[in-house]
């Protein structure tokens, strides 16, 4: 089974932030990740988000990616 991994090149806490900046609706609770459990973090979001888990991964490496503001 392979397991999913987030390659972040930022703090989850700046990510974190950038994320609800982008989307006003999510809470600290919804952004709640600890390492090595990205799979649970990804899975609610998705339903969040009303997205895939393969988007929303998109979506947060993008943001950790990126060095100025996300848009």
């Amino acid at each position: 089974m392979n397991k999913t991994k987030l390659d972040l090149r930022q703090s989850w806490e700046a990510v974190k932030e950038q994320l609800k900046e982008n989307d006003p609706s999510l809470t600290d609770e919804d952004l709640l990740y600890e390492p090595g459990h990205a799979e649970q973090l990804l899975e609610h979001l998705s339903k969040k988000l009303n997205r895939t888990k393969e988007e929303v991964r998109i979506l947060i490496e993008s943001i950790s990616a990126n060095t100025g503001k996300a848009s």
